[in-house]
């Protein structure tokens, strides 16, 4: 039996207190507080009886979920095949990255197949939604428009058009009027997405929700609303740049190590089948200060350039700028580069490292070529052509073994490199390269500059060139 009590909600986080209090003891976010009723249930009764009977797990069928491709590639190999029948997918992303641009191409693109397709919009009118399918070429008469604000308009919505597909932009908007909170708040949040499962599952039609972000990237709303639906996609990207990139954070039907690459341009998003060529196209080989990095997304290489600048400062403290980089992560290298390479007036330089075409990398194989590209910079020497460095840098000053070496060295072999410093520990296939295992980062130093050059002014008279680095 049900007994109705109030209890006090987080608007941020979803955290519930008995009373009211003027800070929230889940996210610590002030005056977020809001009065809601809740229903508690009693101890089920012996005269209960549950609505569906509990079977040994060996006499279920195995009648396996088909996925339909959406026709795009990319979204295609993100979602392990596509979308499947009666699954709830939630797209999140910053505003003006593309979110409702990527909705209507891959609505335009199921329209294609064969399929009915419902767009419902409680943030654009159809009339704008149509004008963007006309810039974009996704005007199909299987493409349905409607806007939608309640949950009761959106049922009705699915009764009249027996879609396929529905697609919601956004979550935020919809509201259900039996809830006294506003639009976007916690409980209707909660409780519309619970409402739109509970549809989706039952009737077998494919579902994708828009979800607004917080200013620190994460999905705006309780965080119930990730465990609810089945897949969770993050479409990211710098808008200085054309570059965007679609993961999966959750996938109930596949994998989440698979990276989704595309490109905007004045006619929406197009595919990038080869990233790395991509990130490649406008590098200048010979220039100090360079190196090539075979990175990992997921399950998919890619090949990008990082890019270092050293130079002396006249300020009290000098700068560590990083894009592309962890802050922190550039500045543990250089005191590592500082104690094992003689490089005692590096900590009082100017430091900049960047990751050209707008990526940013989290993973630790990147730390190599990090590495050897502020040595280059630092000597004005730049590193022989053709060559490729992968492995994480301990404190110690140690190379080690990263995910995935021989994957990244065949994507390098792909693209035309034939030189890869690699970890000494690196047991795998050379992927018709020339292999140079390093233990140490002075090591590594030595392979990267087989030579002397001369050329090593950089201002600096402190500063080492490549030779006396390894005195």
């Amino acid at each position: 039996m049900a007994k109705t009590r109030t209890v006090f909600t987080c608007q941020d986080c979803g955290h519930h207190s008995p009373r009211w209090q003027g800070r929230c003891s889940g996210c610590g976010a002030w005056n977020t507080l809001v009065e809601e009723r809740s229903a508690s249930f009693s101890t089920t009764s012996a005269t209960d009886q549950p609505l569906v009977p509990a079977v040994p797990v060996t006499e279920l069928a195995a009648d396996e979920l088909s996925a339909e491709p959406t026709g795009i590639d990319e979204v295609d190999r993100v979602l392990s095949g596509g979308l499947v029948p009666g699954s709830v997918t939630l797209l999140g992303g910053e505003p003006g990255i593309g979110k409702s641009t990527l909705l209507l191409q891959i609505a335009a693109s199921v329209a294609d197949n064969g399929h009915r397709v419902l767009y419902l919009s409680g943030e654009e009118s159809p009339e704008q939604i149509r004008l963007r399918a006309e810039r974009l070429g996704a005007l199909h008469p299987r493409l349905w428009l409607a806007p939608a604000l309640t949950i009761g308009e959106l049922a009705a919505h699915l009764a009249a058009v027996k879609p396929d597909l529905v697609l919601i932009d956004s979550i935020q908007t919809l509201h259900d009027p039996s809830l006294s909170s506003a639009p976007g708040s916690v409980a209707q949040i909660r409780e519309c997405t619970a409402a739109i499962v509970a549809e989706a599952k039952a009737s077998g039609v494919a579902t994708i929700l828009v979800g607004h972000v917080t200013k620190d990237g994460a999905l705006a709303g309780p965080r119930v609303l990730e465990h609810l639906v089945d897949t969770v996609l993050s479409f990211d990207g710098d808008r200085s740049h054309g570059l965007r990139l679609l993961q999966a954070h959750k996938h109930r039907f596949g994998t989440t190590a698979e990276l989704g690459v595309f490109e905007m341009s004045d006619r929406g998003l197009t595919a990038v089948a080869d990233p790395s060529q991509l990130f490649l196209a406008d590098r200048r080989p010979g220039v100090a200060g360079t190196m090539v990095v075979p990175t990992l997304e997921g399950r998919r290489p890619l090949l990008v350039e990082v890019q270092a600048l050293v130079q002396r400062s006249n300020l009290p403290t000098p700068r560590r700028s990083a894009q592309g980089f962890d802050t922190t992560r550039l500045g543990l290298l250089l005191a590592v580069l500082s104690q094992q390479c003689r490089l005692p007036d590096l900590p009082s330089a100017d430091v900049f490292a960047m990751v050209v075409g707008g990526v940013r990398i989290s993973e630790p194989g990147a730390d190599l070529g990090l590495v050897m590209a502020v040595v280059s910079s630092v000597a004005n020497a730049p590193l022989p052509p053709g060559l490729v460095a992968v492995g994480e840098v301990g404190l110690a000053g140690e190379v080690r073994q990263v995910a995935h070496c021989e994957q990244r060295l065949r994507e390098a072999a792909r693209l035309g490199f034939r030189k890869a410093v690699v970890p000494a520990s690196y047991e795998g296939s050379n992927a018709g390269m020339a292999i140079k295992r390093v233990a140490t980062v002075p090591d590594a130093i030595r392979a990267g500059f087989p030579e002397y050059y001369p050329d090593t002014d950089v201002g600096t008279a402190t500063m080492a060139t490549p030779a006396e680095l390894l005195d």
